[in-house]
């Protein structure tokens, strides 16, 4: 198993044609380094992984967003609450995706 992690800022954003679903994009440098290692994706080309911001830490899927060349994380509200986050704020991202190698 490869492991890879990945320490980063991200804005939150909020996803235009729905007012609930709010994001993070990954930086693309670490999207290059996922896209080469991932090579099996799961539906829509998601990937799973085990996120943590702040003192809150749960288990997700990333999903390839064309328009960035990257990958977008979804924060959902539970998350957003309990670390007092909303749209436009600034987020320490701590991203950990388990694949099996080729």
């Amino acid at each position: 198993m490869i492991d890879l992690s990945y320490d980063f800022d991200a804005d939150l954003w909020l996803w235009p044609a729905k007012d609930a679903w709010h994001f993070i994009t990954l930086p693309v440098e670490h999207a290059e380094e996922i896209r080469f290692f991932a090579k099996t994706r799961n539906g829509f080309g998601s990937l799973r992984v085990t996120v943590r911001i702040g003192a809150s830490a749960w288990k997700t899927s990333i999903f390839p967003d064309s328009g960035s060349g990257s990958f977008v994380l979804p924060i959902k509200k539970e998350i957003r609450k309990a670390e007092g986050l909303a749209a436009g704020d600034r987020a320490r991202v701590h991203l950990e995706l388990a694949i099996e190698p080729f």
